[in-house]
């Protein structure tokens, strides 16, 4: 089972908010929040909510423990860039770009992981190949 959140607009470069993506990323749940919430950074907070948002995700809708959720993936794209101009001096001015992110979050069941793992595959018979013999004739001169 696969749990979805997205936070999108969100007011800083996606470059910067990368570097908490690529903590979290393959974690439990609850470690990946205790990792963001340490990091010191100023897209902790946001990223603290989405991981929180999907939980109550996958709580509420799906009836899944949220102590056997992961984050299975998660993405950073960049979003609107809005550019704004700087006067410099001699009348020029210099573009600024304030740029945006959407943050996708796919949580993902370890559970379910587990119930496939044990159930049984079916195996295949693996038969051994009939070799040919192959004879050569000998052209006498």
């Amino acid at each position: 089972m696969i749990i979805k959140a997205e936070l999108n607009k969100y007011r800083q470069a996606p470059r910067k908010v990368r570097l908490l993506a690529d903590l979290i990323r393959g974690k439990k749940v609850d470690e990946a929040i205790a990792l963001v919430s340490f990091s010191g950074k100023r897209a902790a907070d946001p990223m603290v909510k989405l991981l929180k948002s999907a939980i109550a995700n996958a709580t509420h809708n799906f009836k899944l423990p949220a102590e056997s959720l992961v984050v299975k993936t998660i993405r950073v794209d960049g979003g609107v860039i809005m550019k704004r101009g700087m006067p410099r001096a001699f009348g020029r001015s210099f573009l600024i770009n304030k740029r945006t992110s959407h943050v996708l979050l796919e949580l993902e069941s370890k559970d379910e992981e587990a119930k496939a793992a044990k159930s049984p595959k079916s195996i295949k018979s693996v038969k051994p190949k009939a070799v040919k013999k192959i004879t050569k004739k000998v052209i006498k001169k």
